[in-house]
């Protein structure tokens, strides 16, 4: 069965490799085609040629326009690495909300330690900018810590904001409750730290309040799994896989691949997202388990794959 798999880890890869280079594919001059630099070797893999027009011509400017690892050589998209900061730089936007949600637990005479998640912190790291602000907290949901910062504000003559709680919906592919909410100007959504488990055949997980460690493990990618500790200002790397992936441009998985893509196979298209975006490659177990029959697409909602 193993032997199986591993043949087809070379069509899938190349299959891969051609949706990278379509994702980035630059528009305008003719036929234009992608080349990516890859981030272990150094060298050039060959893309496809393709075309677009229009909007999509726009769409690939803003993509490398937001990408400073990623620019143009003619008609070409190349990937470059960028250099991964040992530390995140605060804007002061940034400095003046994390001081006030501190402040308000502080107020409330709370215990929370406050996590920055995911791709705020990814991207901090890459040395690009981000507004996509998730905050994890440690013993709350999201809606009684918002509740909290609205009572501390008030309490400062600081004009309250509405709390906007999206609940779950697996359906939706949103299986925690998060609640979003605007401190001095900037939207944060804040969701607790959770451990999940999966039913078989199922999306559809089992959610409890979890430890950082176990929030870490269930993410998607190492280079999703890291945190920023607002409360002491520091980067943890729970798997203690996150900065290196991210430092050697790979796609891995925090748990084995196979386990991760059965609980939720949409999570390969994720990977192929996240390849195209940064021009990283996509760890070789991950590819096997990519390529593995068992996987349970049946189980994917049409919704579920839009937001995939």
């Amino acid at each position: 069965m193993r032997c199986c798999a591993t043949l087809r880890v070379q069509p899938l890869r190349a299959t891969l490799h051609r949706a990278a280079v379509r994702a980035l594919s630059v528009a305008g001059e003719g036929r234009a085609s992608t080349q990516v630099a890859g981030p272990s070797s150094g060298g050039s893999a060959p893309g496809g040629a393709g075309s677009s027009s229009g909007s999509g011509g726009s769409a690939a400017a803003a993509s490398l326009a937001e990408a400073p690892h990623i620019f143009r050589q003619g008609a070409r998209a190349v990937f470059e690495m960028p250099t991964i900061k040992d530390t995140i730089e605060l804007t002061d936007e940034e400095q003046a909300l994390f001081k006030e949600l501190l402040d308000a637990t502080k107020q409330a005479g709370l215990s929370t330690t406050l996590r920055c998640a995911g791709g705020w912190v990814r991207d901090k790291l890459m040395g690009r900018s981000s507004l996509d602000i998730d905050i994890a907290l440690d013993n709350l949901m999201g809606r009684e810590f918002a509740d909290r910062v609205n009572e501390y504000l008030k309490a400062h003559g600081e004009e309250t904001h509405h709390v906007a709680v999206i609940m779950s919906n697996p359906e939706q592919s949103k299986h925690l409750e998060t609640a979003r909410m605007k401190v001095r100007g900037i939207w944060v959504d804040l969701v607790n730290l959770r451990s999940e488990e999966y039913a078989h055949h199922s999306r559809i997980p089992t959610m409890t309040f979890g430890t950082p460690e176990e929030d870490a493990h269930r993410r998607d990618f190492t280079i999703n799994s890291l945190f920023y500790n607002i409360n002491s200002g520091l980067i943890e790397d729970f798997t203690q896989q996150g900065l290196a992936d991210l430092r050697a441009g790979i796609i891995r998985t925090p748990m084995p691949p196979k386990e991760t893509f059965m609980d939720d196979p949409l999570r390969v298209l994720r990977a192929v997202r996240f390849a195209s975006r940064f021009g990283f490659e996509l760890e070789e177990s991950l590819l096997e388990a990519a390529a593995d029959d068992e996987l349970p697409w049946s189980v994917c909602t049409r919704p579920a794959w839009a937001r995939a």
